[in-house]
């Protein structure tokens, strides 16, 4: 199945699905050193970000949060890709000056954790290619 979408930022990844359902603030929220998601209560608390395929609705919180994604990638923790709802501002410019691939108005209901999926963010195109 191929879900398309809108390029926010280039590029071409495979991997892991890491899903929430709920928004998430990279700005206190996921720790830059590990990409730990260690905002309480989240559905994703305890989980690390770093080398999956990060899903989610959209962003939320300070606008620090773009460089958090940023130190991420400088860390070598980042996501692979950004798959979102709706790209806020705030993960849009943390992706392009993390050269993350970001693509976005995909229906997320159609993806799950831990499915592996092809992203070309070039394209804008997911391709899921396991269950």
């Amino acid at each position: 199945m191929k879900l398309e979408g809108r390029r926010i930022f280039r590029g071409k990844t495979t991997g892991e699905v890491l899903f929430s359902s709920e928004d998430i603030s990279f700005y206190g929220g996921c720790d830059p050193e590990t990409g730990e998601i260690v905002e309480k209560s989240h559905p994703l608390e305890g989980k690390s970000v770093s080398g999956k395929v990060l899903v989610f609705p959209t962003g939320k919180g300070s606008t620090v949060g773009s460089y958090v994604l940023y130190a991420l990638s400088k860390a070598g923790m980042a996501p692979l890709a950004i798959v979102n709802e709706a790209t806020d501002p705030v993960v849009a410019v943390g992706c392009i000056i993390g050269e993350i691939p970001a693509i976005d108005q995909i229906n997320i209901d159609k993806l799950e954790d831990g499915q592996k999926v092809e992203v070309d963010a070039d394209a804008g195109v997911i391709s899921i290619l396991e269950q």
